[in-house]
């Protein structure tokens, strides 16, 4: 019997190594999440401290709270701006790519493994949800920013299609353990009802706590506990009345994240550190609860269902459900290849254990070896594949430090910045007074080899220096683009990317004609303007990073209004090469 303290002990060493081991993740590119399953792998019975853990239910428990956690804080991250970039096509993923996903692969275990059909569909729901969190940790720690909506497209679909796969999970193994006839109808009517209440569920969540911050008065503390403990009952309301609890939480979270209170960023601030603890405590207690050698027992089938969804369901479902959004074969491919399984289908392997489905162990250890193959073969390959294909674009100019100012309680969100300043900087070796800004802005002054210089001394900004502002986060990219640009190296230069030269959106391509090698065109297409001609060649809203081929330059978008309107493109003349 392991005493309280010992207890205490193993859960913090458990906790302290996961977070020390980040940094070593990091520097190998290896997703996080596949370092916490190994670190909890490495503490149970099979491994170095030997802790003897195997009780479903409590993991099951943990992990559903969890996954509120994470889910409610995609859903206050996911910004309507990118809904206008990318909500068709990683809707029609999020919901028809899942059940195409989940068909494929429960015909695959079919025809190779001759599994009965009801079998096969659950492991096909199971694993039909991806995770793009480990997707987007990657992205952060090697500093890589890809085409604005291929990154949309998989934050949306990753936020949305765990609700479809609980979903059908939870529905298809209530038919199992009932005994009931398999019938897609009754499958179809028990998804559309739960998706309807969902959504009603998470618009009701979100107005109340909107409204609960604008009646009540009490410390900044204490709004983003309410957040949390709000999601946590819309979840449990929805999923009592027959609803998707896990959708209702996501739809909640963004509308609030897209609301305009002061309370926002801290309550982001907190959340980020919430869901992180989150995501580390969940994958420890799957690491425990999994015994090594069970796995065994079923590698073939595991190892069989990993290279059916990597190379076979999830390529199908991608391409089919982007068939009508005009994605270039570059971004299919990355996106069939950003399929990363994570904690959810472990989470969802446990529901048939708890609901009496026969051989529940069969859905776990399956689960559970797909999950580690995905992480280990994609995971690890992302960030290669991305530069590969060329979806990288330079990483967007933004504070080195920011510190919000929430607590003084401005109508609009404030904050304060720090920008550290290179000799290629704009600002350099001027004073504040030399700079002009169309925002409203106030310079506080520069911290100089650790001392404060006050504003007014005046003084020459300098290489080095940590110049501070406070300004309206609305304004963050205006300030960031005259005090970051040009800052710190980046892995991809601006230049390089977009070209030397950059023209406004509005410019007909006649023009440009005098003064690029743009070749021949009729009279209507000279009179085109730049925005007018990428609508005519993408069918689609444009986005930073979008570039086509024109006589002997390479246009590329740089910058849009939110509006999808194209302001500026950059030019980038290509060498001719010697006959």
């Amino acid at each position: 019997m392991i005493s309280v303290n010992g207890l205490m002990l193993i859960m913090g060493t458990l906790l302290l190594v996961s977070i020390l081991a980040v940094a070593v993740s990091n520097r190998l590119g290896a997703p996080l999440l596949l370092t916490f399953l190994v670190i909890g792998m490495l503490a149970g019975e099979e491994g170095v401290l030997g802790i003897a853990f195997d009780n479903p239910e409590l993991a099951f428990v943990i992990g559903s709270l969890a996954l509120i956690v994470i889910i409610f804080d995609g859903g206050m991250r996911t910004n309507r701006e990118r809904f206008r970039v990318a909500l068709g096509p990683a809707l029609t993923l999020a919901t028809l790519g899942v059940a195409m996903t989940c068909a494929l692969t429960a015909v695959g275990v079919v025809l190779l493994f001759d599994l009965p059909w009801p079998t096969a569909f659950l492991i096909g729901a199971i694993l039909s949800s991806t995770d793009a969190a480990a997707v987007f940790g990657i992205f952060q720690s090697k500093n890589l920013k890809i085409k604005q909506r291929v990154a949309s497209t998989l934050e949306i679909e990753s936020g949305t299609n765990d609700p479809m796969a609980i979903i059908l999970t939870m529905a298809i193994t209530g038919i199992i353990a009932s005994s009931e006839t398999f019938s897609l109808v009754t499958i179809s009517l028990d998804i559309i009802k739960q998706v309807i209440l969902g959504f009603i569920g998470g618009w009701l969540g979100g107005r109340l706590f909107i409204w609960l911050t604008q009646k009540i008065t009490v410390q900044f503390s204490f709004f983003p506990l309410l957040a949390l403990a709000t999601a946590v009952v819309m979840y449990a309301v929805t999923a009592g009345v027959g609803g998707s609890g896990y959708l209702a939480v996501y739809l909640m979270g963004y509308k609030i994240g897209n609301s305009r209170l002061p309370q926002l960023p801290h309550i982001l601030q907190v959340q980020d550190g919430m869901a992180w603890l989150s995501q580390i405590m969940m994958f420890l207690i799957l690491g425990l609860l999994v015994t090594p050698s069970h796995l065994i027992e079923h590698w073939h089938l595991s190892l069989g269902v990993a290279v059916l969804m990597i190379f076979i369901s999830r390529p199908i479902s991608v391409i089919v459900g982007l068939l009508p959004f005009n994605f270039p074969w570059r971004e299919q491919v990355f996106i069939s290849w950003v399929g990363l399984r994570g904690a959810v289908p472990i989470i969802l392997a446990l529901y048939p254990w708890l609901t009496g489905v026969p051989n529940p162990e069969l859905y776990f250890d399956v689960a559970f070896v797909v999950v580690m193959v995905s992480l280990i073969v994609q995971g690890w390959t992302i960030a290669p594949m991305a530069r590969w294909l060329g979806l990288e674009i330079p990483p967007p100019a933004e504070p080195d430090r920011r510190m919000p100012l929430d607590q003084l309680g401005a109508k609009d969100p404030m904050e304060a910045w720090g920008f550290q300043i290179s000799d290629r900087c704009v600002a350099c070796d001027k004073k504040w007074k030399e700079l002009k800004w169309d925002v409203n802005i106030e310079f506080i002054g520069i911290i100089r080899q650790g001392e404060w210089i006050h504003p007014n001394n005046d003084p020459v900004i300098q290489e080095k220096d940590l110049l501070v502002v406070i300004a309206k986060l609305e304004d963050i990219d205006a300030v960031s683009k005259v005090l970051a640009t040009d800052g710190q190296p980046k892995d991809l230069q601006s230049s390089e990317f977009f070209g030397d030269f950059t023209l406004n959106g509005d410019l007909a391509l006649q023009d440009i004609a005098g003064f690029y090698p743009i070749g021949e065109m009729d009279e209507s297409t000279a009179q085109t303007t730049l925005t007018d001609y990428f609508g005519m060649k993408f069918h689609r809203r444009a986005v930073i990073g979008d570039h086509l081929r024109l006589g002997n330059i390479v246009l590329t978008v740089r910058d849009v209004n939110d509006s999808g309107v194209i302001r500026q493109v950059g030019v980038k003349i290509l060498e001719e090469k010697a006959n």
